[in-house]
């Protein structure tokens, strides 16, 4: 018990941090941030959070159902514009993928100049 007791409460931290700050970060995230802290900190023993976030990992099936459901709800809005997010997705996809790529390119050319053990 109370391990939902600090999920919730790192979840309510969260919104009150995003709310004060312009909601620039979402709430949701602001608070497993400060919870991701709190546990590598040692503030919170992973042991007290475990079963709680097995549950809610359980249950996530359930959390998806209102958003299928907006998904229907909206099913004439999606399909006008079927082409337009397909082409947003894969466009979006591909930029992800090369701008990872070339950072990961970039951050391993330059660890390997500076590595004396690394020979070419």
């Amino acid at each position: 018990m109370t391990g939902l007791f600090y999920i919730l409460l790192f979840w309510l931290a969260g919104n009150v941090l995003s709310h004060c700050t312009g909601g620039y970060v979402p709430g949701n995230i602001a608070g497993m941030v400060l919870l991701f802290a709190a546990l590598s900190l040692r503030w919170v023993k992973a042991e007290t959070v475990r079963p709680a976030a097995r549950f809610l990992l359980g249950a996530m099936a359930l959390f998806f159902v209102p958003y299928g459901v907006g998904l229907m709800v909206s099913w004439r809005t999606i399909a006008e514009n079927l082409w337009a997010i397909v082409v947003s997705g894969i466009v979006s996809t591909v930029v992800v993928l090369v701008s990872v790529g070339r950072t990961f390119q970039s951050i391993n050319r330059r660890k390997r100049e500076d590595d004396p053990v690394y020979r070419p």
